[in-house]
């Protein structure tokens, strides 16, 4: 960056170099294209009856809410150089066992009865990541396949908890969980940015955060300067299986009812997707929390998008492709840097990614 250079100029090259700024403009973009299709597509209005806020961005927020639970717990995962497939699973496990234990107890209208099986799919849902966290930290088992024993093995057991069944349940207050409004707002939504802003809060404002990265970025220094990998990596995937038993109450609770072969399906690759498109490198090491809400966001737009343009189902997953490979390039240092060099020949500057190690 040459001293020449104007201050607006300096501030637009650094959000170019900012990995979620290219979320921000594909989310803007998607929003542009839905407007285009529909003037009235942004417009937020309060029902009468109620006070909610309805629209369409609002059910955007809606949906992004159980990605983004996810996405944080992968986000903390990834950081420390693992991995979790298991989100996905565990959310069917956790949905599996809230809605058998409903079922059994018949109280529609138990507040108890509800937050009860609240924590008991929370509490799976920690069982679960505990057992990722062993296979990990204790047994050594490369973080990939550990948590794809658990992908594999979660569906199988949520079907028997439910006995191959769709298993469905009636409880309003634990409805209300997932379909309720507070100060006009989705609870869920309120739920997931608590949840932001709580585990922003623990790994920004105390140490944690800083050795979750130190354990991803070198491990071997890790352990020589004392940090304890074993306890910071157990930890991790108890929350990330903690998050994913949460996201799992919510999916089943919008509709009372768990569907062993859906709920929760390809989640994990979503939440994979938002937490690199938000800027954290899959080798581990530093980790941007915001960045991954950025990467919720634009997976949950992509998503509305898809069923707003009508776009066949079978297509789907070639059109999310396209714009997740296209936004990655466009974030690639090497990619930009090969188009300045294009556009002023002789004064290309390689970047630390450009040169050979």
């Amino acid at each position: 960056m040459t001293e020449t250079q104007s201050a607006p100029a300096r501030t637009a090259a650094r959000l170019l170099r900012t990995p979620y700024f290219w979320g921000i403009v594909a989310i803007a973009l998607l929003l542009l294209v839905n407007v285009l299709r529909d003037p009235g597509y942004l417009a937020i209005t309060v029902n009468p009856a109620n006070g909610n806020l309805v629209g369409n961005l609002v059910d955007i927020l809606r949906a992004a809410a159980p990605i983004l639970m996810i996405a944080v717990g992968m986000c903390l995962v990834i950081a420390t150089g693992g991995i979790d497939l298991s989100v996905g699973s565990i959310m069917v496990v956790s949905g599996a066992v809230a809605m058998e234990f409903l079922n059994a107890a018949a109280a529609p209208d138990s507040v108890l009865a509800a937050l009860a099986a609240f924590l008991l799919a929370v509490a799976f849902g920690a069982i679960l990541g505990a057992v990722n966290g062993i296979l990990v930290s204790v047994v050594g088992l490369q973080p990939f396949i550990s948590t794809l024993v658990i992908l594999l093995a979660g569906r199988g057991l949520a079907k028997v908890i439910t006995e191959g069944q769709n298993t469905a349940a009636s409880n309003e207050p634990f409805r209300w969980i997932a379909n309720g409004y507070l100060v006009g707002l989705p609870v869920v939504l309120l739920f997931a940015v608590l949840i932001v802003i709580a585990v922003g809060l623990l790994v920004r404002r105390s140490a944690l955060g800083l050795m979750i990265e130190a354990i991803g970025m070198d491990p071997k220094a890790a352990r020589l300067a004392g940090i304890k990998r074993r306890s910071l990596l157990m930890t991790v995937y108890i929350a990330s299986g903690i998050l994913a038993g949460i996201a799992g109450v919510f999916a089943t609770a919008s509709v009372m009812t768990v569907d062993v072969s859906r709920t929760g399906y390809q989640l994990e690759l979503d939440a994979i997707l938002a937490v690199v498109i938000g800027g954290t490198s899959l080798a581990g090491g530093k980790f941007n929390l915001g960045g991954t809400v950025v990467g919720a966001l634009l997976i949950a737009t992509l998503d509305k998008t898809v069923v707003f343009l009508g776009i066949s189902s079978s297509a789907t997953p070639a059109f999310k492709a396209i714009v997740i490979v296209v936004l990655c390039l466009l974030q690639s240092e090497r990619v930009r840097q090969l188009f300045r060099q294009r556009r002023a020949p002789g004064t290309f500057v390689p970047s630390k990614e450009t040169i050979p190690a």
